[in-house]
């Protein structure tokens, strides 16, 4: 049964707080990944988002991060920023929640209030890429409002590959 969770926010990561956040993904990544990608992919793919200067370079650059409070206490996080192809589409980069908070509906009040955040800076669309394994998210991403609109296989690196679904949200109601 889905508990409703009294109160979820969304509150700025700080500079300091940057090896907190990897800490969360290295307890996150390996439960949540642990069907879809190897071991060695994941220790890859933790090292090419989570270093700190990763980080830091992306909140340079307009990146938004936000840990997910629920009743006050740290459940997760999320990230989005401009996607640089489209002047009115913002980007989901990451949404993570540590896994003793799923199916409670902190993930999908922290996705709304992203989609209040980037409703007021102007974007009219909310793009995401979800691995097409990750049949939770996609799940989670359409009861959202999300809308497969095509796929992709990204290669990054170390011959691994990104296999997602690049899914959509249009953001004019969202927020009302």
């Amino acid at each position: 049964m889905m508990k409703n969770p009294v109160d979820v926010t969304l509150r700025k990561v700080l500079p300091q707080e940057y090896a907190f956040l990897r800490e969360l993904a290295e307890i996150i990544w390996p439960v949540c990944y642990k069907n879809i990608l190897s071991v060695e992919q994941i220790a890859y793919m933790m090292d090419m988002m989570y270093s700190q200067k990763v980080i830091a370079e992306e909140v340079s650059n307009g990146v938004h991060y936000d840990f997910i409070l629920s009743d006050g206490n740290v459940s997760g996080y999320i990230s989005w920023g401009a996607f640089e192809s489209s002047e009115n589409t913002a980007k989901l980069h990451k949404i993570y929640l540590l896994p003793e908070k799923h199916h409670q509906g902190i993930g999908s009040k922290a996705i709304s209030l992203a989609k209040q955040q980037c409703k007021a800076a102007g974007f009219d669309f909310l793009l995401l890429n979800v691995n097409r394994q990750n049949l939770n998210a996609i799940k989670c991403y359409e009861k959202n409002g999300f809308k497969i609109i095509k796929e992709e296989n990204n290669p990054i690196g170390n011959d691994f590959f990104m296999t997602d679904y690049v899914m959509q949200a249009e953001l004019d109601t969202c927020c009302l």
